[in-house]
């Protein structure tokens, strides 16, 4: 089930590598022109310190600052969700919805190795995707002169991949519990857009700064990805997805699929 589910979606997942590479090729090409700009820090200096801190502006003007901000604060974490948290609710609600997941109960698949078949996909598909994000990183780095070195490029890949492994699994472990492809994009959507504005209010608002560690968002690209090696709050964004799926396991495992 494994192999075919990932064989099925090969060409979707091909699709989304094209469209990453792409905006990375698109900002990268932006930083030489950008780079010779007079008067950038002056400018930036202009804007209140808790945007800069939010946005990570203090490091713009280096190719890995403009990067962060260009794609990780936003464009990148957007992407790697929609993917990632569709990918998720595909698997066991998608399989039921179409009316295929009792075919393949009554063949001796067993629903724990069944869910955990459909979040070993999710798992691999964002992995390819943050795979070619890196990819892309490291060699328009090279082209354009933006001076990222291959650790920075791996760490904030790596951020990104595990920022949608996280909330893929949860979208994945809500469809298992549910059965519905609508209540687990749905779910895994809400809590990503709370997520986030967890993160933009902790960056901004002091009495919330303390909750602003819970946020997955604060973990992934707080401080900017690219430059902070290998932090701790990495471990919490692997540790999320995983402990919502573990969760809805038993769930699963019970549920009448026939009967939905």
């Amino acid at each position: 089930m494994y192999t075919k589910t990932l064989r099925d979606q090969r060409r979707g997942l091909l699709g989304w590598i094209i469209g990453v590479v792409l905006i990375v090729l698109l900002e990268s090409a932006i930083w030489p022109s950008f780079s010779d700009m007079s008067g950038m820090q002056d400018f930036l200096k202009n804007y209140p310190e808790a945007m800069r801190k939010l946005f990570n502006l203090d490091q713009f003007s280096t190719g890995t600052g403009f990067l962060n901000v260009e794609l990780f604060t936003m464009m990148m974490p957007v992407l790697f969700l929609v993917f990632a948290i569709g990918r998720g609710a595909r698997g066991i609600a998608g399989e039921e919805e179409r009316g295929t997941l009792e075919v393949l109960l009554v063949n001796g698949v067993s629903p724990i190795r069944l869910a955990l078949e459909q979040a070993a996909v999710v798992i691999t598909s964002v992995a390819v995707l943050g795979l070619a994000l890196f990819g892309s990183i490291v060699v328009c780095s090279a082209i354009f002169g933006l001076g990222v070195p291959i650790a920075f490029a791996a760490s904030g890949a790596l951020s990104m991949t595990l920022l949608g492994m996280e909330f893929g699994l949860i979208a994945a472990a809500i469809g298992a519990a549910t059965g519905k492809r609508v209540l687990a994009l749905a779910g895994a959507s809400i809590l990503a857009v709370a997520a986030y504005v967890l993160y933009v209010a902790s960056q901004l608002v002091p009495a919330i700064t303390p909750w602003g560690p819970w946020s997955p968002f604060r973990q992934a690209v707080g401080g900017g990805p690219m430059g902070v090696g290998l932090p701790l709050t990495f471990l919490w964004l692997a540790l999320g997805g995983i402990v919502c799926l573990l969760a809805a396991l038993p769930v699963f495992d019970r549920r009448d699929i026939a009967g939905a």
